[in-house]
């Protein structure tokens, strides 16, 4: 970059990669040698504009609009996000988990096991493979809501930058009713009712936990038990009003009652001889109104292989739900 060029105004063009970002996340992958202090600074200013509009840090972009930059130091901006090409196999595989499709959304079957985003340590997840998804599309499909890595079930995803709003906004409005199923250990002492306990973040990255605390957020699940076992396992049926992280495992846990293959919440007990030693969570349903109107969307998800030898171990019968 010359001297002339430091020193001049510029704008560039959100692209379709960058659809629906916040600016400041946008900056950061664009420059990421820029401060957030300094970023702060140039919007509070409008040094920095969106479409000749002051803006603020977590203003969404659309593709097309023009950001005006400042005057800066030489940076290296990438104009185009690089994605690593989706194999053959992992694309056949991604595809074979789609249980619903159509012009404006996409319901897949997450496998356990399978992270929706990437991470530190993390370079096999959903987001890395949707360019698989796209069929006849022009643009890629969007994630609007997140299942934990180790729960499998029912993941929605829009086919365009409208059904991206308007999903995401039924999932922050709680418009979507969620229905999950677990297998827990033991039987909790009421059959239904509401989990009331307030959920708060501990530890470090990787080691990312929850527990119940008065300074905690709001977080609330409806269950009750649809079935039981000699006193050992019950089958759950959850259905969050909150989305919290890690929610429903520790609601599990603050009634006594932790997930089976939840170490992290149920310790060695939640690990039972004859069962997998995974997470026996997964998301059942989803109903949510269509983002182009019409009758609301009910997807669900059948247990996979290995979650239906779980139910059938202990006795339980799926299609009695």
């Amino acid at each position: 970059m010359s001297d002339t060029e430091q020193n001049a105004v510029r704008h560039m063009e959100v692209s379709r990669d960058d659809d629906d970002i916040r600016i400041d996340r946008w900056f950061k992958r664009h420059f990421p040698n820029v401060p957030y202090g300094q970023l702060a600074k140039w919007l509070r200013t409008g040094q920095v504009r969106v479409d000749g509009g002051r803006a603020k840090p977590s203003l969404r972009l659309a593709s097309g609009q023009q950001i005006r930059l400042p005057p800066m130091a030489p940076v290296t901006a990438k104009t185009e996000r690089t994605r690593p090409e989706v194999s053959p196999k992992a694309a056949a595989e991604i595809r074979e988990r789609v249980i619903y499709r159509d012009d404006h959304v996409i319901a897949l079957n997450k496998p356990s096991g399978l992270a929706v985003q990437g991470g530190t340590g993390t370079t096999r997840h959903v987001d890395g493979m949707l360019d698989a998804l796209r069929y006849d599309a022009q643009e890629r499909p969007r994630l609007v809501h997140r299942l934990d890595k180790d729960t499998s079930g029912v993941l929605i995803l829009a086919r365009t930058r409208r059904a991206a709003q308007i999903l995401s906004a039924s999932f922050q409005g709680r418009t979507v009713e969620k229905v999950y199923w677990a297998l827990v250990l033991g039987v909790p002492d009421i059959q239904s009712g509401t989990i009331d306990a307030p959920l708060a973040k501990r530890g470090g990255t990787g080691q990312e936990k929850v527990e119940e605390t008065d300074d905690g957020q709001f977080a609330e699940t409806d269950y009750r038990v649809l079935d039981h076992a000699a006193g050992r396992v019950s089958w759950l049926e959850l259905r969050p009003r909150t989305g919290r992280t890690h929610q429903l495992r520790a609601h599990c846990a603050v009634i006594g009652n932790p997930i089976l293959g939840d170490g992290k919440y149920g310790g060695r007990e939640s690990f039972l001889s004859g069962l997998p030693k995974r997470l026996h969570l997964h998301a059942q349903t989803l109903r949510l109104p269509h983002p182009e109107g019409g009758e609301r969307l009910e997807l669900s998800a059948p247990l996979d292989a290995e979650l239906q030898k779980s139910w059938e171990f202990v006795g339980f019968d799926p299609r009695t739900a």
